[in-house]
């Protein structure tokens, strides 16, 4: 679920660029993917930068990446598709990752808000409120919070409210050091003279590395204005190992929880429900516990979501129910009042009006008509081994419990399959069909088959 920010009319006219560096490997993770392309809440850190600084209206995004990284770069143009993907060949400090996108500076813009690409969790709101700190005059505006534990950060040095300089722990004095508002690392610029502070970044540091940092000591001298704007240290947190990707998961987790509940949908145990970044709910959802959303769904009013349930890359029309225990993968299309029920799985399917699919079933590749009947036990036999093939079930058909409906196989509206059936051919509407053995009986055969086999008595 997506927060949407209305822009403030100052900022509608002021084109803004935002930098976001992604050239971070991330060996900590221990992972063969960019620490970047790790998800939370069903999306990437870089997508969720990237969403969060288009919605506080960035109209150019630049993602800086590291060599060889195509995949990042791909990553972001399926979020930002007109994103312009710059690659910082060296690894020589933030500074100069944000100068390999010298070429969309040098087009010019009113704000260029500088983000992370492992830096999930900062608001829109704060995207904005940097951007209207520059539409107030400033030209370099940094975002800081009071750290619990200050070691490791740079440390924002400042008189009274005017940002002086931002100084790494490597090359602080120990008055510095004992400083705990510290730096967040996003910073916004004024376009006007972003260009020309950073050229002026030097190496000079004990780690001879350009730091984006020291553009604030540089306006500052400059004479120029600069400021801070203070987040908690929740918002402003990276993701560096597994562990604070896990932390991350659980802010966000606890803020879509928040606005899905405010929005009026019910979670009855709010904590056991994951939700991704673009779950969307109509008015009276209920959600029972232990429910999780992956990326793509949709839930319309009234829809009951009971417990035990995974959705991905599904719709839920309005009415409808789904579980407990039931399995909605990637193309699940339920209509309004439908019943998927308990140990059901719907992969790629259309489920009409008012059928209903109530327990121990697979539907795949299909197509099930409005108020159609699927009994226990059905399955849509969709695979071959190297194709898959298509089944379509009519209107207020009914399916008998256990049968196998082999595609391609189309069953017309009304038909009724008798229960047990192995189903290879068309059915007609209104007709049924029965695609089973015959049943044999054989009297006192059991009695017999006893009495040769069963245990003999010893004396």
């Amino acid at each position: 679920m997506v927060t949407q920010v209305s822009h403030p009319g100052a900022l509608v006219a002021r084109r803004c660029l935002a930098v976001v560096l992604a050239a971070g490997e991330g060996t900590r993770m221990r992972s063969q993917r960019p620490k970047v392309l790790h998800e939370v809440a069903g999306r990437a850190l870089l997508a969720h930068v990237l969403t969060t600084t288009t919605e506080a209206g960035a109209g150019e995004i630049a993602v800086v990446v590291g060599p060889d990284r195509d995949d990042v770069g791909a990553a972001a143009r399926k979020v930002a598709p007109a994103a312009q993907i710059y690659v910082q060949r060296e690894r020589l400090g933030t500074a100069h990752a944000v100068l390999a996108a010298r070429e969309a500076l040098m087009r010019g813009a009113d704000d260029v808000i500088v983000a992370f690409g492992d830096t999930p969790l900062v608001r829109p709101e704060t995207f904005l409120r940097l951007r209207e700190a520059l539409a107030g005059g400033a030209a370099v505006v940094v975002l800081g919070f009071e750290a619990r534990d200050p070691k490791g950060y740079g440390r924002l040095v400042r008189d009274g409210e005017t940002l002086v300089a931002i100084r790494e722990e490597k090359d602080a004095s120990e008055v510095e050091r004992a400083i705990t508002l510290c730096n967040g690392g996003v910073m916004a610029l004024a376009g006007t003279t972003a260009l020309a502070l950073l050229e002026q970044v030097s190496n000079a540091n004990a780690k001879g590395e350009y730091y984006l940092t020291d553009v604030a000591e540089i306006a500052h001298r400059r004479g120029l204005e600069t400021a801070v704007l203070t987040v908690s240290e929740e918002e402003i947190q990276g993701v560096n190992d597994r562990a604070q990707l896990a932390a991350a998961e659980a802010v966000l987790q606890r803020r879509l929880r928040a606005a899905v509940l405010a929005a009026g949908v019910t979670l009855v145990a709010p904590d056991t429900v994951f939700l991704s970044a673009d779950t969307a709910f109509g008015t009276d959802v209920v959600v029972e516990p232990n429910v999780v959303f992956g990326p793509g769904v949709s839930v319309g009013d009234r829809a009951v979501i009971h417990a035990f349930s995974h959705l991905e890359g599904a719709r839920v029309g309005e009415g409808a129910t789904v579980g407990p225990f039931a399995r909605l993968r990637p193309g699940a299309d339920l209509g309004a009042s439908a019943r998927v029920g308990n140990f059901v799985e719907i992969k790629a399917a259309a489920i009409g009006a008012g059928a209903k699919i109530n327990h121990l079933t697979y539907i795949g590749d299909a197509s099930v008509g409005a108020g159609t009947n699927i009994g226990a036990g059905t399955i849509t036999c969709n695979y071959d081994g190297f194709r898959k093939y298509r089944t379509t079930i009519g209107a207020n058909a009914f399916i008998g419990s256990n049968s196998s409906l082999v595609a391609p196989v189309t069953i017309a509206d009304g038909a009724y399959i008798g229960s047990g059936s192995v189903i290879t051919s068309d059915v007609p509407a209104d007709a049924l069909a029965i695609g089973r053995g015959r049943q044999v009986v054989k009297e006192g055969w059991a009695a017999l088959f006893r009495e040769k086999f069963g245990p003999k008595k010893h004396d």
